[in-house]
């Protein structure tokens, strides 16, 4: 990490923040052998200004991590540059272009991620639902507000695809579902096709579901895409609150490695509570922070990570053995 020369504000700032990362327990991950993923909606990143502290503390989070999915990223990047010269030079990132219109809110998706630890395998891609031709025309019946991004990667000797979505809120709980609904069976048709083929699919993002229990899962879960038992606790919410699951990392337990998630996951909570922003954010000209600005600064989500196993080659050797692979 390369903080390089900061104020004693910040500088004061940054020990509080890597006192509460060390709550989360985030396990150090072994090159070739465990990979620490995570998923993060950092509020409108990219349009709301960040100032320097803010820049150092999103840094300082995202690098606990070897694989981030960035939600809620926005069409100027300054500030993700920002954010990458202080990781360094080990890191690198891949995005979708933006959907500018009110349904896409400007937004794109990242993948951001440390080299060392992982390798990008080229396919990077929005999801395109199925179409049908009308009056000469490949149009689809349905469409996500913002489209899933998939990019492929590589970490020890397990590939593996991530799909990274941000499923709309919406003003009624059955357009939320058949956006849900859609994905599942998107994902279903993928995994059986080319494409899908010897790859684990690892689907991250904010599903904007309150919790892997609640009706709404049933929709993507359809075809069976699970939460992963590190992930089931339920003090385990994303917000700041921590009694909503938004945010989601699931697979599918048939995928080729089913044991490749570890028992290790959890959120990483940069916040605490309200009484605790000051630690952060002192108070500029008397004024506390607000709520409202902090989240702003840093985020209205909460990191949603995971370890995963990398080195399969005793699963590799027992298909051999099996004769299925």
């Amino acid at each position: 990490m390369e903080h390089g020369k900061v104020t004693p504000q910040i500088a004061e700032g940054l020990l509080r923040l890597k006192q509460r990362i060390a709550a989360a327990k985030i396990p150090s991950s072994r090159i070739d052998e465990t990979l620490n993923l995570a998923t993060w909606n950092i509020r409108d990143f990219g349009k709301t200004p960040r100032t320097d502290a803010a820049i150092h503390y999103i840094a300082e989070i995202l690098g606990q991590f070897d694989l981030v999915s960035i939600v809620e990223l926005r069409a100027d990047l300054g500030d993700l540059k920002r954010v990458m010269a202080i990781l360094g030079t080990d890191w690198r990132v891949v995005y979708s272009g933006v959907v500018p219109d009110p349904g896409g809110n400007g937004e794109r998706s990242a993948y951001l991620y440390d080299r060392r630890a992982v390798v990008f395998n080229g396919l990077a891609a929005v999801a395109i639902p199925p179409r049908r031709k009308i009056a000469g025309e490949y149009l689809p019946d349905q469409m996500w507000w913002r489209l899933p991004y998939l990019a492929a990667f590589r970490s020890g000797n397990f590939d593996f695809i991530m799909i990274s979505v941000h499923i709309r809120w919406g003003g009624k709980i059955a357009e939320r579902r058949a956006e849900l609904a859609l994905l599942a069976q998107w994902i279903e048709t993928f995994r059986e096709s080319e494409q899908g083929i010897d790859r684990d699919v690892i689907v991250v993002g904010d599903f904007n579901i309150p919790h892997c229990d609640h009706p709404l899962f049933e929709a993507v879960s359809k075809y069976g895409l699970q939460c992963p038992k590190a992930l089931l606790g339920g003090d385990l919410g994303s917000n700041l609150a921590k009694n909503k699951r938004y945010d989601q990392i699931l697979q599918h337990p048939s995928a080729i490695y089913p044991n490749s998630f570890a028992d290790q996951g959890g959120v990483l909570d940069f916040h605490i509570d309200e009484a605790h922003i000051a630690e952060l954010f002192p108070a500029e000209n008397a004024l506390p922070m607000t709520l409202l600005r902090y989240t702003q600064q840093m985020s209205d989500h909460l990191p949603l990570w995971i370890q995963i196993r990398t080195d399969n080659d005793a699963a590799q050797l027992e298909q051999l053995i099996q004769g299925i692979a």
